[in-house]
């Protein structure tokens, strides 16, 4: 029995918590327990101290002992406060250690997730759940230390001292303190639904700043200012309540245990004064030290009162913490992995059929190559599974059924780092980072030297544009690129790829943002950058493709068409009818 107890301890979110930090920061939270048991034993010890204090001052025969008593009151409060100084030094070190650990671990669980997780997962779920999940799991275990170790010792040295002191009244503290306690259990549940209610609440805050932020432009040509406040004042004002809920149900205890307090302290002077406590009369400073106790441990008894709230409180929180940190990666490297060796980067697809859902493919038993050293375009209507493709080529997702292979290797046999150091991309979602613009350049090959990433800006027409800014390559870019035009993020973009020098090019879309005259010059570019290289290109103007060795038409997840420009054109098929439709004139 006890040891199934213990196991299933061990497998809950505290056990785990607790193992872990343990492991990690056993040292620390040594020292922090070593000096709570100092604390502890000195707030004993000041309680046992005042029978000593006031009998020296009130006994003319004890007055030469009024040095030592005071020497050693001195001494006692010293100890305690070098000693409490210990305990929040090594508790905020260890729990910021835990903070750090918890929102490294998971940083790099995101990172291991697959594309798909990132489209059906709110930002601002994650954020809620990396920042505070991370202090949820700090704040936690000082709960658990402060209240296991501080205040319980701390109460049971105080309760030793009223007990000797005064038994018979102590008797009444043991009995009515319990009733505090067995009132919070009731309000656990309460607890635990309003938390999850408030952590949606504060979900949807963050989302909504998220919106303003990247919408802005939206929100202010349709006027949608007096719909967003209204959606932040809603989501305000329902954590507003569900804060105040929560401070309601922690502040019973208070109450409770000033009841305690207060039916205790008159049950003193009652039975004091009436000799029911002793057969004789207590000494005035043994009178004192029971006082003393008792009122020292009203707080460690408040505070435990209110521990299991506070659990309950972290625990909603740490539990989508370990929610996210468990939860299984769609796309895992295998064990035993390859590493995909430098190739010709040829490309083949051998009856795949995907669907981002299992009842609704997208791709369906798609088999095709594409030639090493060449350039293919895939064109179609939107939703006809082109950038799926993308998707399936990369890793983002693995094939419900086939097989995609890169140079006779199926992708999911080679490492992820190999398998991305294949590939060169530039998508028409251009993403920049929030640094320099020399350091978005140097992402896609950080061992480029300057020259080199002058060299590629330039081969992509960006070289004119960046050195007109004030700090040229040094310019910050802002968030996303907010600083820089579309076709310049998008120049970028290229020449991003074009250091990276991968065998394997693919492009979403790469000039869409572009001018008639930038897309000339980026074009020129790019001929230079595909030349004996794998280039697969998305595109809705088939200007951009016309040039393409193969030029394949995607619909409803099949290659229905396939060829040179000429090949397609003589066939009078969708191809045509598409090129007709753009190039009427």
């Amino acid at each position: 029995m006890i040891a199934r107890s213990w196991d299933r301890w061990r497998s809950s979110y505290i056990g785990r918590l607790v193992s872990e930090s343990m492991r990690s920061q056993g040292w620390r939270y040594g020292v922090a327990a070593l000096a709570m048991i100092i604390v502890a034993a000195s707030s004993a010890g000041t309680a046992w101290m005042m029978e000593k204090i006031v009998d020296a001052m009130t006994t003319p025969e004890l007055r030469s002992k009024v040095y030592l008593v005071a020497g050693a009151v001195i001494g006692l409060f010293f100890t305690k406060a070098l000693a409490s100084y210990v305990q929040a030094l090594f508790l905020a070190r260890a729990g910021n250690r835990i903070v750090a650990s918890q929102q490294e671990k998971l940083y790099r669980q995101l990172l291991r997730r697959g594309v798909g997780f990132f489209g059906t997962t709110d930002s601002s779920d994650l954020l809620m759940r990396v920042t505070h999940g991370a202090q949820a799991a700090r704040e936690l275990i000082d709960v658990l230390m402060t209240g296991f170790v501080r205040d319980t010792l701390t109460l049971i040295g105080l309760t030793i001292v009223m007990v000797y002191q005064q038994p018979v009244l102590s008797m009444l503290f043991i009995l009515i303190g319990p009733i505090a306690l067995l009132g919070v259990r009731h309000l656990l549940k309460s607890v635990r639904n309003i938390m999850r209610a408030e952590m949606a609440s504060l979900a949807e805050i963050i989302r909504v700043l998220q919106e303003t932020s990247g919408g802005i432009k939206i929100i202010k040509v349709f006027a949608l200012e007096d719909r967003m406040v209204e959606r932040m004042d809603t989501a305000i004002g329902q954590v507003e309540k569900r804060a105040n809920d929560i401070a309601k149900l922690q502040s019973i205890a208070s109450p409770l245990m000033e009841l305690l307090a207060g039916v205790a302290i008159a049950s003193i002077l009652v039975v004091s004064t009436m000799g029911i406590a002793n057969s004789e009369p207590p000494t005035a400073g043994q009178l004192m030290s029971f006082i003393t106790a008792l009122l020292m441990a009203y707080e460690p008894a408040k505070r435990l009162s209110r521990m299991r709230v506070g659990i309950e409180t972290c625990m909603v929180t740490v539990s989508m913490m370990f929610e996210l940190l468990d939860q299984d990666e769609a796309i895992q490297e295998r064990s035993g992995a390859v590493n995909l060796e430098p190739g010709n980067g040829s490309i083949q697809f051998n009856n795949v059929t995907f669907g981002y859902h299992s009842d609704f493919p997208i791709i369906k038993d798609m088999n095709l190559s594409f030639e090493p050293g060449k350039t293919t375009a895939l064109v179609g209507q939107s939703g006809g599974g082109k950038s799926t493709i993308f998707g399936l080529i990369m890793r983002f997702y693995d094939p419900d059924t086939g097989a995609v292979e890169i140079d006779g290797h199926n992708v999911k046999d080679v490492s992820f780092a190999s398998l991305r150091r294949k590939i060169s991309y530039v998508g028409q979602d251009t993403f920049l980072f929030s640094t320099t613009i020399m350091e978005n350049l140097r992402c896609s090959a950080p061992e480029a030297s300057d020259e080199e990433v002058i060299s590629a800006a330039r081969a992509a027409h960006a070289h004119d544009f960046i050195c007109e800014f004030p700090d040229g390559y040094e310019t910050q870019v802002g968030e996303n690129g907010v600083f820089l035009s579309g076709g310049q993020k998008q120049r970028i973009a290229i020449a991003r790829a074009i250091l990276r020098k991968s065998e394997i090019l693919l492009l979403d879309e790469a000039t869409s943002a572009l001018d008639a005259e930038s897309e000339a010059l980026v074009k020129t570019s790019l001929k230079t950058l595909t030349k004996d290289v794998t280039t697969i290109i998305i595109a809705h103007r088939l200007s951009t493709v016309l040039e393409a060795d193969t030029i394949m038409v995607i619909k409803d997840g099949r290659v229905i068409e396939k060829g040179d420009m000429d090949e397609l054109m003589k066939k009078n098929g969708s191809f045509r009818q598409l090129f007709e439709q753009q190039f009427k004139k």
